[in-house]
Order: C-alpha cells, then structure tokens, then sequence
C-alpha cells in the first residue's frame, strides 16, 4: 500500500520541495517561496511559484504543452494574469503578487514549457502632507 500512495504523489512536488532548498540556501532567510497548484485556473497540469527577496519578485510557472507564441502575460504593480492556450484548452490565471512591483521592470523567459518572470520590487508609497 506504500507503493502506491507514493505514484500517487505529482511528480512535481519534489521538483518545487528541492527548487525551495536551493533557493533558501542561496537567499539566505529574507527568501521567501509560495507554490500555487491545483486551484489555479490552469488546471493540475500547472504549477506556479511565487519567491521574493529584498530586491525583486519572481514567478516561476511550469506550462506543458504551451507554446511561447500562445503565452499573453499582463501585470499591473499588484498583480499578474497569465493567459496561455493549446490545440485542446485555453487557460488565464491571475495572481496577488506577494508586494507591489514595478511592473515596467519585468523581464521574462520561457524555455521548456517554464516560464520565468522577474520583476523589481516597488516599496515606494506616497507622503501625505497634513495640513
């Protein structure tokens, strides 16, 4: 029975589990990581994960079987809406960005079916004079 509740497990797990130790090391403890999965618009298929440090904000997404020109990604500060299609489905997820972020900073790559998105953190707010 052990057997089987292990194939049972998505494989994926232990990619985002050893992608997290990774980044913990090299972050060091202001690295913080949210993996997002089964709820997202995407399906079961997808994986997303969410990692910021002092400086910037990361969105690494797993999106099999898309092709890059079939990928649409739109942020306003707050949050990001990834839209992407195949021959069989059409997905959208939108995502609370853990901070604000500068969204013109973006810079995003995508190579086998991952999708990595950096942005630089927006940590400025506003001074209201009081009168």
């Amino acid at each position: 029975m052990g057997s089987r509740d292990r194939d049972d497990r998505d494989p994926f797990d232990d990619i985002f589990s050893e992608l997290s130790r990774m980044m913990d090391e090299m972050m060091g403890d202001n690295f913080e990581m949210r993996v997002q999965s089964g709820d997202s618009g995407f399906g079961n298929d997808v994986h997303i994960t969410t990692q910021q440090d002092d400086d910037r904000v990361f969105v690494v997404a797993d999106l099999p079987g898309v092709e890059k020109s079939a990928i649409d990604i739109k942020c306003d500060g707050k949050s990001l809406t990834i839209s992407a299609a195949t021959d069989h489905r059409e997905y959208e997820e939108q995502l609370r960005l853990p901070v604000h972020v500068d969204e013109h900073s973006a810079k995003a790559t995508f190579n086998n079916s991952i999708l990595e998105i950096t942005f630089e953190r927006d940590d400025s707010s506003a001074n209201i004079n009081l009168e």
